[in-house]
């Protein structure tokens, strides 16, 4: 289908549609936000690309998709080109705004806040820190991977994309697919190793 056809069924909540769009679209937006990142020379966690990559999926969908309704195809614009602008704009935004700091609202582990620690005598204090250095040494490891791995951890992981979907996205085999996530998950869990932590997973 083309990209108005597109455009118009995600709008309409088709879930093939969407499928398609996150498919054909999520590896030009993770991209283009590694590139403004690059370009204004921010040295940003994978975490923080991830939470823009998703931030910009929201921003996309929300109130009934209503931002992505504006694409018309003007003066035969592509929908690649206007969705590199939507990206880009919103990166730049996201870094505007960004206040580097950690909140007490943070979570640290499920359902958990390091407000909660502390209004919680009975819990050390000290396992909440070594749960953010754990926090820490993990964001470092991924930082390490190249960006394609990054890219694929974000699908995989983060987006909770199916081993099946991947395939089709990355146009190879199932079993391909399953070497790779093994090979990183057996990289990340070496890189921890090395910092002295245990990688459950």
């Amino acid at each position: 289908m083309d990209d108005m056809e597109l455009v118009a069924r995600c709008v309409k909540r088709d879930k093939q549609a969407w499928d398609e769009f996150l498919t054909k679209y999520s590896r030009l937006i993770y991209n283009y936000i590694h590139s403004v990142l690059n370009t204004k020379g921010y040295s940003f966690s994978a975490q923080h690309a991830s939470d823009i990559f998703q931030d910009i999926f929201l921003s996309l969908t929300k109130d009934n998709f209503k931002k992505l309704s504006t694409f018309k195809a003007k003066n035969g614009s592509s929908f690649a080109s206007w969705l590199r602008q939507v990206t880009i704009n919103f990166t730049i935004d996201y870094l505007r705004n960004f206040k580097p700091g950690l909140s007490l609202d943070n979570e640290v582990e499920d359902d958990f806040t390091l407000l909660d620690a502390l209004r919680n005598d009975s819990l050390h204090i000290g396992k909440v820190l070594i749960k953010e250095e754990e926090v820490g040494q993990l964001e470092d490891c991924i930082e390490r991977l190249n960006t394609d791995d990054k890219y694929f951890l974000e699908l995989f992981f983060n987006q909770g994309l199916k081993p099946n979907t991947l395939k089709e996205h990355f146009r190879v085999s199932r079993s391909a697919i399953d070497m790779r996530k093994t090979r990183l998950i057996d990289k990340l869990r070496d890189c921890f190793k090395t910092k002295g932590f245990q990688l459950d997973f």
